[in-house]
């Protein structure tokens, strides 16, 4: 399984992230302390928004701990908004396309989990992505097709519609295969203005998903901690895994629920795929 970060709020140098934190993510491509597995070394990539139309995009097939790439540029990008995912192939190939984020338009999609059995249900689920999209696939991976579904069920206009939507179709095609639990999944997608977060699995029983404590909150249980004072107000993280031991900074997300990060008050609400 893979490991993810997903930040909102005032622009941050994405090493902070990335490198400095305590069990940031580059430790945790190597030393994962609730993931699947220990080391997610099969590839990597990062996402962010900046003035441009489209959020920028990286990905290399190289461990994340040695590239030194993404160290350099990692120094020199601030954004409001970027994801970062280390990846631990299911069984896809190690290749540049199947590291995510995944982008279209304005829009990133990352993933932890796998649709269980994709070599039985991957005709099924690819014939249901829209004409239109379909030629835009570029990799072979079960997240990519995830995306694209979200996409072909109206990811663009109502995000936590379409994710249920695309969550509804997996189950259905497994089970019609005989999958026992076809989905695993913690998700993110994002188009710059907001984060959708999704932890779901159709055995209930999902990967770890962490999300920060407000800030103003986390502001006022350590008046002493510089770094935590300099937040806005906004700041947020959404991780696989803690990046750090401070007491009262991670929250557990629950089962079968989706978080919307967003200007002003955040959301919280159950998640329940659309059959």
């Amino acid at each position: 399984m893979c490991r993810w970060l997903a930040y909102y709020g005032d622009p941050i140098p994405l090493e902070l992230l990335l490198f400095e934190r305590q069990h940031s993510l580059i430790d945790q491509s190597l030393h994962s302390r609730l993931g699947a597995t220990t080391t997610n070394g099969d590839g990597f990539g990062v996402g962010w928004y900046d003035a441009e139309e489209e959020p920028g995009l990286y990905r290399s097939v190289h461990p994340a701990w040695n590239d030194r790439n993404l160290r350099d540029l990692a120094a020199h990008i601030s954004a409001p908004v970027f994801f970062a995912h280390i990846r631990a192939s299911t069984g896809t190939p190690i290749q540049e396309t199947n590291c995510h984020p995944f982008r279209r338009g304005r829009w990133l999609f990352m993933h932890n989990g796998a649709v269980r059995e994709f070599d039985k249900v991957r005709r099924d689920l690819m014939l249901e992505i829209d004409s239109d999209l379909f030629p835009l696939l570029q990799g072979s991976a079960d997240s990519e097709v995830l995306f694209f579904l979200a996409l072909t069920f109206g990811l663009e206009d109502d995000p936590v519609a379409a994710l249920e939507r695309m969550a509804g179709l997996v189950e259905e095609v497994g089970e019609r295969h005989g999958v026992e639990h076809p989905l695993m999944a913690s998700i993110a997608v994002t188009d710059g203005t907001k984060i959708v977060a999704v932890r779901y699995s159709s055995e209930h029983d999902s990967r770890s998903l962490y999300f920060s404590t407000d800030a103003k909150a986390l502001k006022q249980q350590h008046p002493e901690l510089a770094e935590v004072q300099a937040l806005s107000d906004e700041a947020r993280a959404i991780v696989s895994e803690p990046l750090g031991d401070m007491v009262g900074a991670w929250n557990e997300v629950p089962e079968s629920m989706v978080g919307i990060v967003q200007p002003g008050q955040d959301e919280m609400r159950p998640f329940t795929p659309r059959r």
